[in-house]
């Protein structure tokens, strides 16, 4: 699959999963497993929140070697459309941080010390992966799936690594994520992406 090069849109990506996760919001989300996963779909919308907050708290800290040390955690008023709305919110202020940041600052991520462009990318790929595991978790007849247009822009910035195979851009992104299997190469247990940008993976590493 060729691919090209463009900056990945964490704004549109979060407008597309509140769109896919608004219709489940009267569901029990702390009893229901996010597909295949260990967590609920609470949690792992939890943690999504958490993620993008943190991008973009990375970007505006500026240092490629230090992290903020907080973490955001749902107060006692929670409720599912609550974690919906605040989704929503997180992927716009990620999105105005890389639209104001300096193109050239680096933030610490584990994954490789990376520039705003790479932060947006991440926050559009923990948006798209953990909306495919809440939606299917939640409905496993849901046909839901990372749009390409999407799915793209965070495949070529994060997956320098990803294979040239004959897929569409959604099941190559599931499929770097270890969400699927693709043909024949087997669903990935141990998977994961390279932060830094322009580096390759065996650069990366941190």
């Amino acid at each position: 699959m060729s691919m090209t090069q463009t900056t990945a849109q964490p704004a549109d990506a979060g407008a597309i999963c509140v769109a896919a996760l608004r219709p489940y919001v009267d569901r029990d989300w702390k009893a229901t497993n996010a597909r295949d996963l260990d967590w609920s779909v609470w949690d792992t919308r939890v943690h999504l929140n958490d993620c993008v907050y943190f991008y973009a708290a990375q970007i505006l800290l500026a240092d490629p070697h230090e992290y903020i040390c907080t973490a955001l955690t749902p107060d006692d008023h929670s409720t599912p459309a609550r974690l919906v709305d605040a989704l929503g919110v997180h992927t716009r202020l990620l999105a105005q941080t890389v639209d104001a940041a300096d193109p050239e600052s680096r933030g610490h991520h584990v994954y490789g010390a990376s520039d705003p462009e790479g932060f947006a990318a991440m926050g559009v790929l923990e948006s798209l992966v953990h909306t495919y595991d809440a939606t299917h978790g939640l409905d496993p007849e849901s046909t839901w799936r990372p749009p390409d247009d999407l799915a793209v822009p965070a495949l070529t910035r994060l997956f320098p690594h990803a294979p040239d195979v004959a897929a569409s851009p959604s099941d190559l992104f599931l499929y770097m994520c270890g969400r699927i299997a693709l043909g024949d190469l087997p669903r990935q247990t141990d998977w994961r992406w390279y932060g830094a940008p322009g580096g390759a993976p065996d650069t990366q590493r941190s």
